[in-house]
Formats: structure tokens, C-alpha cells, sequence
């Protein structure tokens, strides 16, 4: 899973939260990272509070303004997500 810079969520923008060996959230780590989106990856199985929001949603990606994309998204998808 590619993390970016370890920024806070307000300073970097977006969060990808995933969890290890979820070949769903390395497919939406690949279209964040082909648009040149920053972001930083965020394991929920790390935090209880995010696994249970998120454990049967991931992949999810969060904006600054607390917005989510819940997975399946595609490319045009995340683009509109972003406001791009």
C-alpha cells in the first residue's frame, strides 16, 4: 500500500482507509496515486473507532470537509469526488 507523506488529514487532504491484503484497496491506492492525488493511508485495523465505521466499507476515501467515497469508485468517479 503507497503512503505518501505522513501529513494530518487537514494538511494533506485525503485518507485512504484500507487495511493490509485487501487487493480492493490497493486497486483504489492505484487510482489515487495515477491521478496525482496525495494521500495518506490510513490501516483502520490500527484504531477500533475506524474499524468499526469502515470495516465492511473499505476502501474509503476522506476529504478535509469529512466527504467519503465509499468503494466501488472508478477513475471518472474520484475525479468528480475531488472536484477535478
Amino acid at each position: 500500500m503507497p503512503e505518501l507523506d505522513p501529513m494530518s488529514e487537514s494538511q494533506q487532504g485525503y485518507v485512504l482507509y484500507h487495511t493490509e491484503g485487501c487487493h480492493l484497496c490497493d486497486i483504489a491506492a492505484e487510482l489515487l496515486a495515477k491521478a496525482g492525488i496525495a494521500f495518506q493511508a490510513i490501516d483502520i485495523c490500527d484504531d477500533e473507532t475506524l474499524a468499526e465505521r469502515y470495516g465492511i466499507s473499505i476502501p474509503v476515501v476522506k476529504a478535509w470537509d469529512e466527504r467519503c467515497l465509499f468503494w466501488p469508485f472508478n477513475a471518472t468517479q474520484l475525479q468528480e469526488f475531488i472536484g477535478a
